[in-house]
């Protein structure tokens, strides 16, 4: 059923608001044409937890053994042949015809692998959601008093600030501390450093021959961000945390690779029925209309062609994450994993915590495959609070994932063709509309053959949907007795917090090479 109720002056309004026109009633076509008809909520029918054959542990000692040949033959194409012919040197031990690989081999083979992988960030729109007070105070209002000092000032500097381009953290004597995109430009420059140290070890003069470990950078901006962004990288190449080693390693991560992804419109709420019209009296005006991103799902369109580009630069697995989680960077262990696995992706899941509140968990789905169901637009609230009430453990997407290009770029068609176009119902400031949105990690159910990394919420999920998360995180009046606790461990936000601060605090010593000088963190 197309559309004929978009009239000349709302479409008119749509192009001023930098809106796709042709993406936006093409996706109204299709819900009116019933389409998406199909889409139901993603029914639970089980809570998987770790099984050691889909869903691994990587919180402890992770370990895969192979024939020696098949591990040869899984890495022939990603290390030079002396590398190859040398395996055993790296792994932990040969069992009969077999090479075991347990953590600390993982994290070597890993290094050596990093030239074949890219690293990319789901850079989103401005961080105004993140800094609204209204919403930081639904997930807990007894918090934000007492860090509303704090509050106040981080969401002044936030407020319409790309997420990536808002503070990382807050530093111990109060100031601001580097940007999340500051910080995973560092981690990329100090993980690539180490990558070409051990290949030198390995074999003189190899890495001259290789592709650049991890980079480029790539990511998906939107029309709001992405100049934004532009300029705030030319300035980052003379920052503290970074000039030096991009004159020492002659890599540059500020030269990111980048596409933009489109707005669409809100459409017509849920209430007033079919056809579905575009969304056109925000804020109570005629012929307003209300551009919005389509969900980080867009993202296996968006990128396509950047993805296509890295692998045919000699690239062969991309991670793909949240540019608000400092916990989110490449891990050599899970790297090494999946190529000497074959698996066509990796994801990683962590054991759900009081703060996880917005976001996707692992479930078996209906038809009885692993997917991961989004809290709201997917699975509902209360069936998450049923079975975290039951005691069952619940695996909280961390928003990371690992691809192996082999698989996603002949699938890359499919993927955003076929990806879950769910639309939710919205009551907000603008008005009562409902948004259409593409949710990145759906992607899961769409295969199958693939990996679940079960890792450390404190290690790999140290993320920041909220400002109050950020402000837990940095460990502000951690020390405060008014803190928010709870004899319920699902409910204590002061251990929750401090748990979350140790977490930042080893990462920002080993993976970010920083250390603490005085009551500030600096380059180490």
């Amino acid at each position: 059923m197309k559309d004929t109720s978009t009239s000349p002056e709302i479409l008119q309004n749509m192009r001023e608001k930098e809106i796709d026109v042709e993406l936006s009633l093409s996706i109204l076509e299709k819900f009116n044409r019933g389409d998406f008809d199909h889409l139901q909520p993603v029914a639970v029918s089980e809570m998987p937890d770790v099984d050691g054959s889909t869903v691994i542990d990587f919180t402890g000692n992770p370990a895969i053994r192979l024939g020696s040949g098949r591990a040869r033959e899984r890495l022939a194409n990603l290390l030079p042949h002396e590398l190859i012919a040398r395996l055993e040197d790296v792994a932990t031990r040969r069992d009969g015809g077999e090479l075991v690989f347990e953590r600390d081999a993982l994290h070597e083979l890993g290094l050596l692998l990093l030239p074949r992988v890219a690293y990319g960030v789901l850079n989103g729109g401005s961080a105004t959601s993140y800094a609204d007070r209204t919403k930081n105070q639904s997930f807990s209002e007894e918090l934000c008093t007492l860090l509303e000092d704090s509050f106040d000032r981080m969401s002044e500097v936030s407020r319409g600030r790309a997420k990536g381009l808002t503070p990382g953290f807050v530093q111990p004597d109060g100031s601001f501390g580097p940007t999340f995109l500051e910080l995973k430009m560092r981690n990329l420059l100090v993980t690539a450093k180490r990558s070409r140290r051990l290949l030198e070890t390995r074999l003189p003069g190899c890495s001259r021959s290789l592709p650049d470990p991890l980079l480029p950078l790539f990511q998906m901006t939107s029309v709001h961000t992405d100049e934004q962004l532009a300029e705030e990288y030319d300035r980052y190449r003379s920052s503290p945390l970074l000039s030096d080693l991009i004159d020492e390693t002659g890599l540059d991560p500020t030269r990111a690779l980048g596409a933009v992804q489109p707005l669409i419109s809100a459409y017509t709420h849920s209430e007033e029925g079919r056809p579905k019209r575009v969304f056109s009296h925000a804020w109570e005006r005629e012929n307003e209309t209300l551009p919005l991103p389509g969900g980080h799902g867009q993202s296996f369109a968006v990128l396509a062609d950047i993805y296509r580009r890295l692998a045919d630069d000699g690239k062969r697995f991309v991670y793909l994450g949240n540019v608000d989680n400092l916990g989110a960077l490449p891990d050599p262990v899970e790297v090494a994993y999946l190529a000497l696995s074959g698996k066509q992706a990796g994801f990683d899941f962590a054991y759900k915590t009081p703060v996880d509140v917005k976001g996707g968990v692992l479930v078996y789905d209906q038809e009885g495959r692993l997917n991961c169901a989004d809290i709201g637009p997917a699975v509902s609230k209360e069936d998450v609070a049923q079975a975290e009430a039951a005691g069952k453990p619940i695996l909280f997407n961390a928003a990371t994932g690992l691809f192996n290009l082999a698989h996603l770029v002949p699938n890359l068609d499919r993927i955003a063709r076929e990806l879950p176009t769910r639309f939710t119902d919205q009551d907000k400031d603008a008005g009562r509309y409902s948004q259409a949105e593409q949710v990145t990690w759906e992607v899961i159910g769409m295969l199958d053959d693939f990996l679940v990394f079960s890792v450390s919420k404190w290690d790999r999920l140290l993320a920041a949907k909220l400002l109050s998360e950020t402000l837990m995180t940095s460990g502000i009046r951690l020390e405060d007795p008014s803190y928010p606790r709870s004899d319920d461990p699902s409910r204590d936000l002061h251990s929750t917090a401090a748990r979350l601060h140790d977490g930042l605090t080893r990462k920002l010593e080993d993976e970010y090479a920083m250390r603490l000088e005085g009551e500030r963190w600096v380059s180490a």
